[in-house]
């Protein structure tokens, strides 16, 4: 048994195909089917049923899957720990970031980072909080800049930067732009954009408007922070941004206005996966990152 085999037989079992993991693992078909009939043999247990409709993974399979994974995740660990110790400062740290406010509140950290280790490549991948947590706990992303520093799963480590609340955007002449707060009452009838399904913040706000019974009607769903300005500023809706980022808006046609309660707030965090070798571009980010906190 050898780590070639194991890493064939978790991508064959990720696609359920011997031709797309040899297309992924840039490798012939015929080296994957002996690589893994060999494994059987070994293991002297079948890991697939083999049919001419699907490839399906056996309980013998499943099982060896687990751990096999954890294998993997142990050898790309030393690997790791072995390029710091060749290649000290250099490497690359994969980023999650939130497009909505990643720039607006995280651009000064990731600028500091960037001069104090100017031969780490960073990668940056836009997606919302929920994409960014799944993505760390299965090691597409070392990162994450997130939105909320709650989570469910157990595998994450978080840090809380701040929290901002959310304040509600309007047109001059929308009605409610008169009033000095507002609660989560006054919008049962207006026309929200809102954030993608994807992020943390559309949880929050369609949870809100449960408690009070009613189910807010949507004009768009957007990840893009200028979409959400400009279409209150053309009065197709009504939009619930970071207070941060309200006050900065650049029309003075659109109106800010707080809540009376500050019920739903914008938790900036990092996060990053708990019992993992963390390389040394990613230590170094949770280690200025938490210094970021402090001031």
């Amino acid at each position: 048994m050898d780590i070639r085999q194991i890493e064939y037989f978790v991508e064959v079992a990720k696609q359920l195909s011997f031709t797309k993991a040899a297309a992924t693992l840039h490798v012939s078909q015929p080296s994957i089917s002996k690589a893994i009939q060999n494994f059987e043999a070994e293991l002297g247990v079948p890991l697939f049923y083999r049919s001419s409709k699907q490839l399906e993974l056996t309980d013998a399979g499943q099982a060896v899957l687990i751990n096999s994974m954890q294998v993997l995740e142990s050898f790309q660990n030393l690997r790791s720990e072995l390029t710091d110790l060749m290649q000290l400062k250099k490497g690359q740290i994969r980023i999650g970031i939130p497009p909505i406010v990643g720039a607006e509140f995280f651009s000064r950290l990731i600028s500091m980072y960037k001069e104090q280790n100017p031969y780490i490549e960073i990668v940056l991948t836009e997606v919302g909080t929920k994409k960014i947590r799944e993505e760390i706990d299965v090691g597409e992303l070392d990162i994450g800049l997130v939105c909320s520093v709650a989570s469910t799963n157990e595998n994450l480590e978080t840090i809380c930067f701040l929290r901002d609340p959310l304040q509600l955007i309007v047109h001059e002449n929308h009605p409610l732009a008169q009033k000095n707060n507002i609660t989560m009452a006054d919008l049962t009838n207006e026309a929200f954009i809102i954030y993608r399904k994807d992020f943390i913040l559309y949880d929050r706000i369609m949870e809100e408007c449960s408690k009070l019974g009613f189910s807010p009607t949507i004009a768009c769903e957007t990840t893009q922070k200028d979409l959400f300005i400009e279409m209150v500023q053309a009065q197709l809706g009504i939009a619930l941004l970071p207070q941060k980022i309200a006050e900065k808006i650049p029309y003075p046609s659109i109106k800010c206005i707080p809540f009376k309660e500050e019920i739903i707030h914008l938790e900036l965090g990092i996060t990053w996966k708990k019992n993992k070798y963390l390389p040394f571009a990613v230590r170094e980010f949770i280690r200025l990152a938490k210094q970021f906190v402090l001031h």
